[in-house]
């Protein structure tokens, strides 16, 4: 008996804006899948990649077209990496969770942790607003924070969020804004402000700009590095990969990727995209092998599904037994 398949968009509002170098969103569209058979339905959620051209109509007409008979393989090598081979990938994993009575985290031989300390986004504006932020999360309890950058004026970003959270731990994301500046004097002068990751500085393509660097500071991939084909132009010149399944195609790909890269010698970092909790629900299932876990995409959005995270003071929880796998 075959998979009934169904796809569907939805828009989920941001609380606020998010705003990153290359813009702002007030509203986060993304695609949901859910998989029938025997009476039992497996649910997936991804959020296209806007920087590589998807988009959630698209990510549905891809769904729509697989011809294949589902199947972890099927999936695997009939799509390409991105949004909708995640979505159909996670509501598999939900479904044979469900069908077989062997949850998703028994599958991955992952270990779920009741609490995780996860990063809390403060979007890139003015050092003064960022600062404001910065002191709002941490009187709230975060004790981890990530900055977004833009280039131009970052010290002084960075400066102004270690002011508002003196006691935090700082990440930072570059988002690619750092392309023909000096990264390693970049990197340097945030030394005493206590940053212990900076993400994607150059863009993801001219990662040869990074031959020769030597970063007092752990540099990530994240654009760089969306599955094992990207890893082996990213050893050497990152310290760190960050594993979001949107980017990689789903969990098989992303358990995949997190064994190859700390096979390099390569720490882990796990990240999302603005979802809901369904969306970031498989990536919880790589959240003990990682170093930094950054998985706030629903605690950024206005309302987030019935029954998902929780985030109090910095810790977030996952969602409740059969949310999901």
């Amino acid at each position: 008996m075959s998979f009934s398949l169904n796809a569907r968009i939805e828009i989920w509002p941001v609380a606020g804006a998010f705003t990153i170098s290359r813009g702002a969103k007030t509203e986060v569209a993304v695609v949901l899948v859910e998989l029938e058979r025997d009476g039992i339905v497996g649910r997936g959620e991804a959020t296209p990649i806007y920087y590589h051209g998807e988009t959630a109509e698209g990510c549905v007409a891809d769904l729509e077209a697989f011809k294949f008979e589902i199947s972890f393989d099927a999936i695997q090598f009939g799509m390409p990496r991105g949004a909708a081979r995640n979505a159909l990938d996670a509501a598999l994993w939900d479904w044979t969770a469900k069908a077989t009575g062997v949850s998703a985290e028994a599958r991955a031989g992952a270990l779920v942790p009741s609490a995780i300390n996860s990063a809390i986004t403060v979007s890139v504006a003015s050092p003064e607003a960022m600062q404001a932020e910065a002191a709002r999360l941490a009187a709230k309890g975060h004790g981890l924070i990530k900055l977004k950058l833009a280039g131009e004026g970052d010290l002084d970003r960075v400066s102004a969020v270690r002011a508002g959270a003196p006691n935090a731990r700082l990440i930072v994301d570059a988002n690619e804004a750092w392309t023909g500046m000096d990264v390693a004097a970049m990197a340097a002068s945030f030394l005493p402000h206590g940053v212990e990751l900076i993400e994607q500085p150059v863009a993801a393509g001219q990662d040869h700009l990074l031959d020769g660097v030597r970063s007092p500071i752990p540099l990530g991939a994240d654009e760089s590095c969306q599955d094992r084909a990207d890893l082996p132009r990213c050893i050497g010149r990152y310290d760190v990969i960050n594993i979001k399944l949107d980017k990689a195609g789903g969990l098989t790909e992303g358990l995949a990727l997190a064994a190859d890269a700390k096979a390099a010698g390569m720490k882990l970092m796990v990240g999302c995209m603005l979802s809901t909790s369904l969306g970031i629900a498989p990536a919880l299932l790589l959240a003990d092998q990682a170093e930094w876990v950054d998985l706030d995409g629903p605690v950024l959005l206005a309302k987030d599904r019935d029954g998902g995270v929780r985030m109090e003071g910095g810790v977030l929880h996952p969602p409740r037994v059969g949310f999901w796998g």
